[in-house]
């Protein structure tokens, strides 16, 4: 059955926030994705998942249903990969590379923006632990072992 619109409201603004809770950390790291755009990755993901369940009809034909969610997630995890590849830098010379976490980390934005577009919220809830277990613990673990994470 179609989504109401507080469903809608509530999982678009979920989206949103836990996009924006992401780019924090990249704020604070100075990294060249932050609040904004990780806020807006995760919007764009659940937008069009909301909008996957809205179709008129969509229900009553589960293959199609099926085969719109394959799509969505096949498109938008593939699609998104090209923003992450925007902030990966690498030098060959001295053999570094750069923004891989901040690549990640937009990744899963969308990840977690179509799982709350389709309502998944246990999974958002691991998924946005895990996040900052990632990206905020485990960097002052390597940092204490003087390891370069990112």
């Amino acid at each position: 059955m179609p989504l109401d619109i507080w469903d809608i409201v509530v999982r678009l603004i979920a989206a949103t926030a836990v996009g924006a809770a992401l780019g924090i950390d990249r704020d604070l790291e100075r990294k060249p994705i932050g609040v904004r755009t990780l806020a807006l990755v995760s919007l764009g993901a659940a937008t069009l998942a909301v909008a996957a369940l809205n179709v008129p009809g969509i229900y009553e034909n589960k293959d199609a249903l099926s085969r719109t969610l394959q799509g969505l997630l096949q498109g938008v995890m593939a699609g998104i990969g090209f923003i992450g590849a925007g902030v990966i830098l690498r030098k060959p010379d001295i053999q570094l590379v750069k923004g891989l976490t901040t690549a990640a980390t937009v990744w899963v934005a969308a990840a977690m923006g179509i799982a709350c577009g389709l309502g998944q919220w246990l999974v958002v809830g691991v998924a946005t632990v895990l996040a900052f277990v990632v990206l905020v613990v485990l960097k002052h673990v390597f940092a204490i072992r003087n390891i370069d994470v990112d």
